[in-house]
């Protein structure tokens, strides 16, 4: 584990180099209405933008902006560029703003913050190398151990109750949350024979602003032996490993790129050798924008470590091509590595090394 985290420390460092990179656009004061290329100068003013006054304290360091539509240069309304008022420059629309590309920024003049039942998209999504994440998910491995296996997960993410903005890609506010997912595995060589089976079942209170985002969660966890490896060995005995868990995570955007995030969870019951502390962190380079058919790479990396393996653990790895719709639905192909202790809990003390291609659909 300590070559994980040293190449997990060296991709942090690359990750956060990233952010100075910042589009030449950003630097240049926004023109105002009547100094804009191809607009009469002498014409009366079009309607500059107002400040909206901020909601809250946490947003008064913010200013938003409600741009009406103005006269058009190059077949795009003056809006549609976003250009600010007078004497105002991009670098004034707020720090809280700044990790996406400067066409993003009036959508960020933020609609007003309502109830919502059953919103579009999640304000903490699940980590994409995160193995016990609730997805959709199929991996097909090659583990020096076993053989070739089918590790399936067979679940979902959903927003149940939110306040804050309507906007599908980039929402704010408060959200309640419920997951949960199947993990199954299958012996590939033995007839497809169901390994074991892990089942998580969780609701995340989760919260968004700007750049940030943040969770606690609860969730239960509980893995089962299959009978097929049972029938096959009948020596063997299941472990009930079981666990309920508070969560507390965190995660940033550098850029609209990059995400960087951590959590601490703490089982305050445990059975079958599970220990209380659980401790998991990584990083996701995958591009939040809406993609056509050719998408776009990702790459993500995800530490996990636990208390009953004496704060042991495991790295997973995964790159590949991602399409990613306008509601922020994601769906993935790519490469996967494996390397620690088993996320299949019947095994938890074993060590695996898995090495091949998968697919993930995150809603």
């Amino acid at each position: 584990m300590r070559s994980c985290v040293r190449v997990f420390a060296a991709l942090l460092v690359s990750a956060y180099g990233m952010t100075a990179v910042v589009p030449a656009a950003a630097q240049v004061r926004a023109l105002p209405a009547n100094e804009a290329p191809g607009v009469d100068r002498c014409a009366a003013p079009a309607a500059s933008a107002a400040v909206a006054p901020p909601r809250d304290l946490w947003a008064a360091s913010r200013v938003s902006w409600e741009v009406e539509p103005g006269p058009t240069v190059a077949g795009e309304t003056l809006s549609d560029v976003y250009l600010l008022p007078d004497e105002t420059t991009l670098d004034q629309v707020g720090p809280a703003d700044d990790w996406l590309p400067p066409r993003h920024h009036r959508q960020l003049a933020r609609s007003p913050w309502t109830l919502q039942i059953l919103p579009d998209g999640l304000l903490y999504p699940a980590y994409l190398a995160g193995g016990r994440e609730s997805r959709f998910a199929s991996q097909w491995v090659h583990e020096d151990g076993w053989g070739w296996l089918w590790d399936v997960a067979l679940g979902g993410h959903v927003g149940i109750l939110r306040y804050g903005t309507t906007d599908k890609r980039y929402p704010e506010g408060w959200q309640i949350d419920i997951e949960g997912a199947g993990f199954p595995r299958l012996d590939l060589e033995h007839e497809r024979d169901l390994v074991s089976a892990d089942f998580r079942f969780g609701v995340p209170l989760t919260v968004r602003r700007g750049r940030w985002e943040a969770k606690l969660a609860y969730y239960h966890l509980s893995s089962h032996l299959g009978d097929e490896l049972l029938e096959r060995f009948p020596e063997m005995r299941r472990i009930n490993y079981t666990r309920d868990v508070i969560v507390a995570g965190v995660a940033v955007r550098p850029n609209s790129f990059t995400r960087v995030y951590g959590e601490v969870g703490y089982a305050f019951y445990t059975g079958g050798g599970s220990q209380p502390w659980e401790i998991q962190f990584g990083i996701d380079l995958s591009s939040l924008e809406p993609t056509d058919l050719r998408g776009t790479p990702f790459f993500a990396i995800n530490g996990r470590l636990r208390e009953e393996v004496d704060f042991g653990g495991n790295m997973t790895v995964q790159t590949g091509w991602q399409w990613r719709g306008h509601t922020g639905h994601l769906f993935r192909l790519g490469l996967h590595y494996f390397n620690g202790k088993s996320d299949q809990y019947e095994f938890f003390t074993q060590h695996e090394e898995q090495l091949g291609v998968g697919l993930w659909y995150d809603y």
